[in-house]
């Protein structure tokens, strides 16, 4: 009885509301037409039918001229008058005909789509910048569908995984934009199925993309973008086709075939429609492969449909991006799409570009006659006239901010009579019955019993997840989780098994204890018990923190007790790497230390692109030695060892030792991302890019205070960025420069590290792949740099063995300048996403210009 109760309040609105308009959309065999477009002129709004062919509007009383259109079929014009009550128009559409010109065309002329698309390309910037603002409501809603689901993955099973709809979510935004690249949106309503207090992740702004602008970027589809069939480079990567035209309200619309010129390069096919004379997009039905490089789907078809909303200005009214995938075991798809309506626009121009033959200059008649080929004629763009300054803007200056997209804190709050008098788009009966069972079920879903039988399943442990994984054990309806730590750790993280030669075998303990509340604030407790066998101490330590602040990701921590810590403060060489090169190779990189100490640290965003963080910790800091030499290449023989002492080698020091100290240290940080963009949602704030990098202010030092035997300070001034080159890939780098001064007593530990490498195994791409961990560690002033560029596939896609491997490029610099290093250089030449994970790279180094070790690095690689 429930269901058909909330049947009635979706449906009841209506019928009931004044001014609403429903029907049906269907071809000439009267079966529904999904997504045809549905223009009203007078209110240059839009709308788009359901996958059934349905459509329904709200209007005020009027009389209105609708202009219904699906690709493929010719556009049908209807004269409506709008009142009291709910009325019934049902459209049936015909199949359009195409005219061909009657052109003759030659062996040796071209296709004459080449001529139009030259056109379309000549005027693309004009087309991109034709409005100066503009502002519109836009109806989102996205769709997801299981169709296959498997039983097990790896021996994982899956649970809580259904076929049929598994996400559905519909969005109300009101979406401003002003040149140059001014965007905000506001989310003002939001239905999630299922999840009655979610906010939906629909984002007009990311799917208002244009196939005016040269690449097109689409966040998750591919690191490179998509070549537009309109860039000005699109004839190296495209072949057109005629496919001839037909009249669309006194307009020549020409349909144009797009094919890619090789099949693994980064661009679309299908079809698209260009208005004559103006040479405009009037719609587009065009799709992606993986042939074009996309990831985390098999294809992706765009379609999107243009209208005049003013005079001269075509804007999209409607557009849909459908998607399937399949992978192991798993498939389904489904799709997104952006209803536009009550635009406003500011135009640029007050008189159009146009295109012109330019007629060519007369020659001298030649004194004997002879056959020459024809000239092709040339073009000239007749330069626009700009529109006269408006007194009232469409968009305020106020609207803009660094904030991209708002969600209102009661977008959720709305109730089935608003969802039926906006939504522009009638709901399937499927999705009718999803949101009913989904919505019954979410009361069910987030009790105790309920989410119970869930923790049930997944926290039976296995040996592979202690073994390698690591175990979670989960309450998720107290929102409590603990979490120990693998045996061994793969990825370079802790790991409970260990050794090296200050302690032997070594068994590190973690527990960390997380407690999540609803407002997204949490805490964590982490204890840790560690004991060496060899040298049979045994360490503690407890850290607690609290992010109070999810908004600004502001934490505070207390961590204390006695534990051992690498000399080198970046940790350079992770436990199991170490562990791997003592028992095999006799190699002791790990250098180790044993502290007592209290530590207290802060983190926080102050504002948008401003964050700090510091610290003051105090330790008692004692000496360790090494006191096992077992090895599994000394097993058993009277070789001597080839290990090294826990004392480093230095070359600013004869000698790195030290003797039991105390230090208290400062540390602080304030970063700056000028004009970073950040999305704000109720619960959440996402902080987005920049076209600025990243600046970060550092200071540590250590103070003669509470006992504090060692006293310096530096500070350093560094900038990084990641930016997007297009085709030719992205490009990552930083550069840090710092000073010391007041160096009145000061320990290796105290010193600044590098982030060396040693192994085969690569460690961080931000550090050194063949520099030593200590040797050139300093107090003295310093200069490192290190840059990445990611081709992701501009070189490689060329060789069909690695485009079909989906094997990538990528080259690396790292640069060292300090008192004893003088000009340290490395260069590496890596291949990436081998087996999609795994990454190796080739890497020399040169110290004053001299060749100094060559390595091969092996790490991952995504």
């Amino acid at each position: 009885m429930r269901y058909y109760y909330l049947l009635l309040l979706l449906l009841l609105p209506a019928f009931a509301m004044a001014g609403t308009l429903r029907g049906r959309v269907t071809d000439e065999n009267n079966q529904g037409l999904p997504f045809a477009s549905i223009y009203i002129k007078e209110t240059a709004s839009g709308t788009a039918t359901n996958d059934q062919g349905l459509y329904q509007l709200q209007l005020s009383p009027g009389t209105y001229t609708l202009e219904f259109k699906y690709v493929g079929y010719r556009a049908h014009l209807a004269t409506v008058t709008i009142g009291e009550g709910t009325q019934e128009l049902n459209v049936q559409l015909q199949p359009e005909v195409l005219n061909l010109k009657e052109v003759v065309v030659k062996a040796a002329d071209e296709d004459p789509a080449y001529a139009i698309m030259r056109n379309a390309i000549r005027l693309r910037k004009y087309h991109r910048n034709e409005v100066n603002a503009w502002s519109a409501r836009v109806y989102m809603k996205g769709v997801a569908r299981m169709d296959k689901v498997p039983s097990k993955i790896l021996g994982v099973k899956i649970v809580d995984v259904d076929t049929g709809i598994v996400y559905l979510s519909e969005s109300v935004s009101e979406l401003a934009f002003k040149k140059p690249n001014k965007i905000h949106e506001r989310m003002i309503s939001s239905k999630v199925s299922g999840q009655k207090k979610g906010f939906s992740f629909n984002q007009a702004s990311e799917m208002n993309i244009s196939f005016y602008d040269p690449l097109l970027k689409v966040e998750g589809l591919s690191e490179r973008g998509f070549v537009s069939p309109l860039a000005n480079n699109a004839l190296f990567f495209y072949r057109f086709e005629y496919l001839g035209t037909f009249q669309e309200n006194g307009r020549t619309i020409n349909k144009i075939k797009v094919i890619p010129r090789r099949r693994h390069d980064p661009v679309f096919s299908g079809n698209i429609y260009i208005v004559d004379g103006s040479w405009r997009i009037h719609s587009t039905d065009l799709r992606l492969t993986k042939d074009a490089g996309i990831e985390f789907v098999d294809w992706i078809r765009v379609r999107q449909v243009y209208a005049p909303v003013a005079e001269e200005v075509w804007m999209p009214v409607s557009q849909r991006f459908n998607f399937e995938a399949a992978g192991l075991g798993f498939k389904g798809g489904g799709y997104a799409m952006g209803v536009y309506s009550n635009y406003k626009v500011q135009p640029a121009y007050a008189k159009p570009p146009r295109v012109e033959e330019v007629e060519p200059e007369p020659t001298a008649k030649p004194e004997v006659a002879t056959a020459r080929p024809a000239k092709k004629p040339k073009y000239k763009v007749v330069e626009p006239q700009e529109a006269e300054p408006v007194a009232q803007p469409v968009v305020s200056d106020k609207v803009f901010s660094k904030e991209v997209l708002l969600v209102e804190k009661e977008a959720n709050k709305r109730d089935s009579a608003y969802w039926a008098s906006v939504r522009p788009v009638p709901l399937t009966q499927e999705e009718v019955q999803d949101y009913q069972k989904k919505d019954s079920l979410e009361v069910i879903k987030n009790s105790r019993p309920y989410q119970d039988s869930l923790d049930a399943v997944r926290n039976k442990p296995s040996f592979g997840s202690f073994l390698l994984g690591g175990y979670t054990y989960s309450n998720t309806y107290e929102r409590k989780f603990y979490r120990f730590d693998p045996f061994l750790s793969l990825t370079g993280g802790p790991s409970i098994l260990q050794y090296n030669t200050v302690e032997g075998v070594a068994a590190d303990v973690r527990l960390n204890y997380r407690r999540n509340f609803e407002d997204r604030r949490s805490y964590q407790i982490e204890p840790a018990v560690r004991y060496g066998f060899s040298n049979n101490k045994l360490n503690a330590k407890l850290r607690m923190s609290f992010q109070y602040d999810p908004i600004k990701n502001s934490t505070i921590s207390v961590e204390g007790g006695r534990y051992v810590s690498q000399i080198n403060n970046v940790n350079p060489i992770s436990p199991f790497v170490n562990t791997l090169y003592t028992l095999l190779a006799e190699r002791n990189y790990l250098k180790l230390y044993q502290r007592d100490f209290g530590q207290v640290s802060y983190r926080s965003e102050l504002r948008s692109g401003l964050r700090l963080s510091t610290s003051v910790d105090y330790a008692h800091r004692m000496p360790l030695q090494n006191t096992t030499d077992f090895s599994f290449r000394n097993r058993g023989t009277d070789e001597p060892s080839r290990f090294t002492s826990n004392v480093p080698q230095n070359a600013e020091l004869d000698d790195a030792s030290f003797t039991p100290h105390q230090a208290l240290t400062l540390t602080a940080a304030l970063s700056i991302k000028p004009r970073q963009r950040y999305i704000t949602r109720p619960d959440d704030k996402i902080n987005l890019g920049s076209k600025y990098p990243t600046f970060t202010l550092s200071y540590r030092g250590g103070l003669k205070a509470l006992g504090g035997d060692v006293k310096y300070n530096t500070a350093g001034l560094s900038i990084s960025d990641d930016v997007s080159l297009g085709l030719l890939g992205r490009s990552k780098y930083s550069v840090l420069g710092s000073v010391f001064w007041g160096k009145e007593d000061m320990r290796l530990m105290d010193y600044k590290h590098f982030n060396g490498n040693r192994t085969l195994i690569a460690g961080t791409y931000e550090g050194f792949q063949l520099l030593d961990y200590y040797r050139y560690s300093t107090n003295n002033r310093y200069l490192e740099a290190h840059y990445e560029h990611h081709f992701n596939g501009f070189l490689f896609n060329k060789i069909p063995l690695f485009r079909r491997l989906k094997w990538q490029e990528v080259v690396s610099l790292n640069y060292l300048n300090t008192q004893e290093s003088r000009n340290y250089l490395e260069l590496g030449l890596g291949i990436e996403h081998i087996f999609k994970v795994l990454r190796v790279d080739f890497v020399t180094s040169f110290q004053e210009g001299n060749k100094a070790r060559t390595g091969v690095m092996v790490g991952f690689g995504f």
